[in-house]
Parts: C-alpha cells; sequence; structure tokens
C-alpha cells in the first residue's frame, strides 16, 4: 500500500527551477534514502510534502488524501507525517515531557496520563529518561535530537521525513542520532531520509534515490547506487570524482600550461609528487605521440580528461584525438630501447589499465595510471 504518491512536483524560486517533474512512489514500511549535492533540491522536495514550500504545479498525495487539493484541510493531513528537522526546534521554553505532549493532547486528545506515559516510553527507547523535566538549554545536540524524534513519534505518523538530521550535529554526538533511526528502521516505519551519511544510507534504507538537475536522476537498491551506479553524474557522486580538462587546437600548443593545471588540480586534491609527476609524463608523452601519428597537419582536436576518485584513489585519463587511427601503445617493442619507441615504453610503464577505440575518425583512449 502505498504511503505518499508524487505526480509531477514542480518547484521555483523565482526562475530558478528546483524541481523539474518529480514523480515517486512510497510504499509503507520503504525507508528510502535521498542523497545529492547540495542545492539540488533534496530539502526542498521533503518541505514540498508537508506544504511547507508551495509547489508550483503536481499533485502529492499522502495514506491516500491529496496535500495539494484545493480547499484541503492541510493540517489534519500533515498529523500523518512527522518532521526531523537539522535544527531540532524544540520549543525552548518546555521541559522535554512537555514538549513530547503538548501536541498530541492539544490535536489527539489523548488524555494527559496518556501522553505522559507513552513519552515515558519513548524516552526508554532512546536512552533519555534522566531528561524528561530537563529543558532544551541543558541538553547536548544528540540529546535534542533524539528528544526531536521522540516528538514526531508522539503523532502516531503513517510516515516520519528526517530532513539531513545530523548536520547540525558535533561528529561525535552524530553516532547516538543514527542509532535510533536504525532503531525505527527495524520496526519498519516507513522513512523518508535527507542525509549526506553514505554508510548509513547504505545500511538502513531499502532505495535510494540521488537527486541531481531538478529531478530523481537514478534511483535503486543501496547495492545497486553504490556498487553499481549507471548514470554519470551518480558515478561521480558516490566515488567523489573530481575532473581537469584541457583542450588543444594546435600542434604548437601550450605545454607549460596544461602541465600547471595538472599540477594545480594535484595539489588541490592531495596527489603526492610521485603521482603528479607520473600524469605530468603520461599527458605529455600521449600528446605527442598522437601529435605525431595520428593528426593531419593543420587540424588538431584533442581533448585531455582526468578524473581523480577520492573513493579508490585511482586517476583516470580519456584522451580523444581527431586524426588517423593510430593506438600509442600497440607497437611490438624488443627488448632494445630506441627513440621511436620510447614513448610507448614510458607509457607502458606507466599504464595499469588501457584502451583505445577508433570510431568516426576520432581516437578514443582511457588509460588508468598506475
Amino acid at each position: 500500500m502505498s504511503v505518499i504518491e508524487v505526480h509531477g512536483l514542480k518547484k521555483s524560486f523565482g526562475d530558478f527551477e528546483v524541481l523539474r517533474g518529480i514523480d515517486l512512489t512510497v510504499e509503507e514500511g520503504e525507508r528510502i534514502a535521498i542523497i545529492g549535492g547540495s542545492g539540488c533540491g533534496k530539502s526542498v522536495f521533503l518541505r514540498s510534502l508537508e506544504l511547507l514550500e508551495t509547489p508550483n504545479a503536481g499533485k502529492i498525495f499522502i495514506d491516500g488524501q491529496e496535500i495539494t487539493a484545493p480547499n484541503v484541510d492541510i493540517d489534519k493531513i500533515r498529523r500523518s507525517m512527522g518532521m526531523v528537522w537539522q535544527k531540532f526546534n524544540l520549543f525552548t521554553h518546555m521541559n522535554v515531557m512537555e514538549n513530547l505532549c503538548v501536541a498530541p493532547i492539544k490535536l489527539l486528545k489523548m488524555s494527559k496520563d496518556e501522553a505522559r506515559e507513552k513519552a515515558t516510553a519513548l524516552l526508554a527507547q532512546v536512552g533519555l529518561t534522566s531528561k524528561a523535566d530537563a529543558y532544551p538549554e541543558f541538553l547536548s545536540g544528540g540529546q535534542q535530537q533524539r528528544i526531536a524524534i521522540c516528538r514526531s513519534l508522539m503523532m502516531n505518523p503513517k510516515v516520519i521525513l528526517f530532513d539531513e538530521p545530523t548536520s547540525a550535529l558535533d561528529p561525535t554526538m552524530v553516532g547516538e542520532v543514527l542509532a535510533v533511526i536504525r532503531m525505527l528502521a527495524k520496526q519498519n516505519l516507513t522513512m523518508l531520509i535527507v542525509t549526506h551519511e553514505m554508510n548509513f544510507a547504505r545500511e538502513v534504507a531499502t532505495r535510494i534515490l540521488f537527486f541531481a538537475d531538478g529531478e530523481i536522476y537514478e534511483q535503486g537498491t543501496p547495492a545497486e547506487i553504490f556498487d553499481a551506479p549507471k548514470r554519470p553524474k551518480t558515478i561521480a557522486f558516490i566515488h567523489k570524482q573530481k575532473y581537469f580538462s584541457y583542450e588543444i587546437s594546435e600542434r604548437d600548443f601550450d605545454l607549460p600550461k596544461m602541465q600547471g593545471g595538472i599540477q594545480t588540480f594535484a595539489e588541490k586534491y592531495g596527489l603526492s609528487t610521485r603521482r603528479k609527476n607520473r600524469l605530468q609524463l603520461c599527458c605529455e608523452e600521449l600528446t605527442y605521440e598522437m601529435l605525431e601519428n595520428a593528426c593531419a597537419d593543420g587540424d588538431i582536436k584533442i581533448s585531455l580528461d582526468v578524473t581523480y576518485s577520492e573513493i579508490n584513489n585511482d586517476i583516470d585519463i580519456k584522451f580523444s584525438c581527431a586524426g588517423k587511427n593510430y593506438n600509442p601503445l600497440a607497437k611490438n617493442l624488443s627488448d632494445e630501447l630506441d627513440e621511436e619507441n620510447f614513448s610507448t615504453k614510458i607509457l607502458q610503464g606507466l599504464a595499469k589499465n588501457f584502451s583505445h577505440e577508433f570510431k568516426d575518425g576520432v581516437n578514443k583512449i582511457i588509460f588508468s595510471l598506475a
């Protein structure tokens, strides 16, 4: 049974289109982690589900009721959703027990005794029974966020929305909040979690949504997204890939400028001097090999793209060169090193993996640096 259905959801701020037509169905018991770069619309999407942001287009159904319909009782529908914010948002003038009980007593007409009994049970689950009479200012950030989760659970929600619940916490407190969410996951509570904690998302979620370009760019199981992402931006995000690009359009190109760009790239991302030197040497030898053997006079079209993965520390070079078919590592080398084979010998020593393809008049080379 679906708890949330979203059809064609769009949201803009002025001319900036944040959400460009989101379609999503969330089934009961699903635990969905929403990941993506900053500013990709993750939090805006979550806020739109409760109409804390008003969509420009689209429909949203919560437990079968359309929250975007005209004249709907928005507050009533919202009661079926819990929301846990980055900044806790506890009432500072109320102690913990009062924070937990005020909404169910006023909105669900729960008796004071019933509310206190439920609150006490929830505090026991998160290890904060002794804090029932404490005020928020005397609690750590991790404790406040655990209380905020309990406050959401007090309303018996069909689904809980977590908007980066650990982003405002000191690193030492992140674990205690994630432990509470893991506990809820074992109870098959339906959850949507915007998070930057990738290991946590892999462990807890049943489905991962990767947001990019104002849409659900790719989705799948944790194994599919983290171990075998299919689309370029997902791959770049998961592997934390960094890029350097350089274009060459003339034979007498500016080699110091290219090498300076590679050095800046290497220093920015902490590559060792040895790897930086090997990268520069590889790019230089590849470029001159192709200029000498593949390019026609006066018609130079070379593109160099370097990718560095922070996750596995790999460096890959993608090199395209228009001209005649030429594979710089295809030479049959003898043991004797001569001038003609010098570049090939260097490249063979630098390569961990190498592939060459010639298609539509363009050499495409992929080179993994050893």
